[in-house]
C-alpha cells in the first residue's frame, strides 16, 4: 500500500495534518487535494478536535502545485491549451473555502518554503507560525500567471497595495523574519523552538472557547466589506448568540470564582 499523501496526528484535542511529498517539497496532485479534502472532513465531523494544524513533511510547507501533473502541464502547440483555472476551480477554491470554514481555529505551521498555492494556503489559515528558515514565494509570475488560491484576496489585506503587488510581480522568495516584520505572517520563531511553539500555542487555543474562536474570524473577515455602523451590528448579533451558549455562562463563572474555565462548545 502506498504512504498516505496527508497524514493525520491527534494530541489530545489537536489534530495535525501532515502534507506528506517531501521529495517534491509537498507539491499539490490531484490525489493530495482529494485525501486532504477528506481529512478536513473528518476533523469537521470530530466533536473531539478542538484545533487544527496544518504542516508539511520535510524540509518544505507547500511547493504549490506540481507543474508535472497532467492536470496543469502545458500541452503542445495545436493541442488544446491547457486550463489552469479549471483546477483552481476543482481543488483549490473549495479547500480554501473549507479552511477559512472550518469550526475549529485552523494553524499553518510553515516549516520550510511555502511557494505560490502553498503560500496562499498557508497565509489563509487563522494563524501562521514559521520557523525562521522558512520562507514565502509568490511564484506565479514567474510562470505567466497570477496569484490564485485565494492570494489576490489575501496579500493586499495582510500587507497593503504595494507589499502585495511587490511581492506578486517579483517573485521574490521573503524570509520568515521579514514576512513577520511585514505582518504577514503572526510569528517567526527559532527552528529549534519551532515544534514546541506550535505544539504550545495548539493545545492553548483548544482549551479556549472554540465556537467563540471561530465566530471571531467570521465577524472580522465580514468586517472588511462594512462599514462602522454594519460592524456594530454584526458584532451585537454575534454576542447575542454568544451569550446564549454554555461556554459564555462557563467562562463568566470561572472568571467570578477565580478558577480555569473549561469551556466545550464547537
Amino acid at each position: 500500500m502506498s504512504e498516505a499523501l496527508v497524514m493525520v496526528a491527534d494530541a489530545g484535542a489537536v489534530r495535525t495534518l501532515t502534507l506528506n511529498r517531501p521529495s517534491a517539497l509537498n507539491a499539490f496532485t490531484g490525489a493530495m487535494h482529494e485525501e486532504l479534502a477528506q481529512a478536513l472532513a473528518a476533523a469537521e465531523a470530530a466533536p473531539g478536535v478542538r484545533c487544527l494544524v496544518l504542516t508539511g513533511a520535510g524540509r518544505g510547507f507547500c511547493a504549490g502545485q506540481d507543474l508535472a501533473d497532467p492536470a496543469v502541464a502545458p500541452r503542445e502547440a495545436g493541442a488544446p491549451p491547457t486550463d489552469v483555472g479549471d483546477v483552481v476551480e476543482r481543488f483549490y477554491k473549495p479547500l480554501v473555502l473549507r479552511l477559512r470554514a472550518m469550526p475549529v481555529p485552523v494553524i499553518a505551521a510553515v516549516n520550510g518554503v511555502a511557494a505560490g498555492a502553498g503560500a496562499s494556503i498557508a497565509l489563509g489559515c487563522d494563524m501562521v507560525v514559521a520557523a525562521r528558515s522558512a520562507s514565502f514565494i509568490q511564484a506565479f509570475s514567474k510562470i505567466g500567471l497570477v496569484p490564485d488560491a485565494g492570494g489576490t484576496w489575501l496579500l493586499p489585506r495582510l500587507v497593503g497595495r504595494a507589499n502585495a503587488l511587490a511581492l506578486a510581480m517579483t517573485g521574490d522568495k521573503l524570509p520568515a523574519e521579514q514576512a513577520q516584520q511585514m505582518g504577514l505572517i503572526w510569528k517567526c520563531v527559532d527552528d529549534a523552538l519551532f515544534a514546541d511553539e506550535v505544539r504550545t500555542l495548539a493545545a492553548r487555543l483548544a482549551a479556549m472557547p472554540t465556537k467563540a474562536l471561530v465566530a471571531t474570524r467570521s465577524v472580522i473577515d465580514a468586517s472588511s466589506q462594512m462599514n462602522l455602523t454594519d460592524a456594530l451590528t454584526s458584532e451585537g448579533q454575534w454576542q447575542s448568540c454568544l451569550s446564549a451558549a454554555h461556554d459564555y455562562r462557563e467562562g463568566v463563572a470561572a472568571f467570578l470564582a477565580k478558577r480555569p474555565a473549561v469551556f466545550s462548545d464547537r
